[in-house]
C-alpha cells in the first residue's frame, strides 16, 4: 500500500463553470482556479518525486480557509476567536466541497499536469472537509492524502 500526504498553502478555489470566449476557447470562470492548480502542483512536487499512482486510490481533502476579521475580537481581543466563531466553513463565497474538490483533482492528475496521479478517474474513495484555520496566523490551504487500497479492503 503506497501513501502520500502534504500540505498546501494557498486560497483553495472551486472549479466552477467555463465560459465560452468569443475565439471559442473554453475559459474558466473563475480567475482564482488556476494559482489554485499551480499550488498543489508546486507542494506535490516538493512532497513526492515517486512515480504517479497508476491504480485505484482514496483521497482525503481537508480544505483550509482563512477566517474573516468578524470571527475576532475587538480592541485588547483582536487576537482572540470570538466564543461564537464558527469551525466548518459554511459560507457560499468560498465554494460547494464538490467543486473545491474538482479543481484539487485535476491538480493532482499527471493528464491535467500534475504528478501525483495518473488519472482522476483512478479516485475511487473520496473524504472531504471545509473548515477555518485554527489560529489567527494559520493561512489557508489544504491537507491532502492520497492512498491506494490494501485488496482486503
Amino acid at each position: 500500500m503506497k501513501e502520500l500526504e502534504f500540505r498546501v498553502r494557498g486560497l483553495p478555489a472551486p472549479q466552477g463553470s467555463k465560459t465560452l470566449t468569443r475565439y471559442g476557447a473554453l475559459m474558466e470562470s473563475s480567475k482564482k482556479v488556476k494559482p489554485w492548480r499551480q499550488d498543489i502542483i508546486h507542494a506535490a512536487l516538493e512532497a513526492y518525486s515517486g512515480k504517479p499512482f497508476d491504480e485505484p486510490v482514496g483521497v482525503s481533502v481537508t480544505f483550509v480557509f482563512p477566517r474573516p476579521k468578524s470571527h475576532y475580537g475587538t480592541g485588547k481581543n483582536a487576537e482572540f476567536l470570538k466564543k461564537n466563531a464558527p469551525y466548518f466553513c459554511t459560507s457560499k463565497k468560498n465554494g460547494d466541497i464538490d467543486k473545491l474538490c474538482r479543481s484539487t483533482f485535476d491538480a493532482l492528475s499527471v493528464s491535467s499536469g500534475g504528478s501525483v496521479i495518473m488519472d482522476d478517474s483512478l479516485i475511487v474513495a473520496v473524504k472531504a472537509w471545509k473548515r477555518y484555520a485554527i489560529f489567527s496566523d494559520a493561512c489557508g490551504g489544504a491537507i491532502i492524502k492520497v492512498k491506494t487500497f490494501d485488496k482486503t479492503e
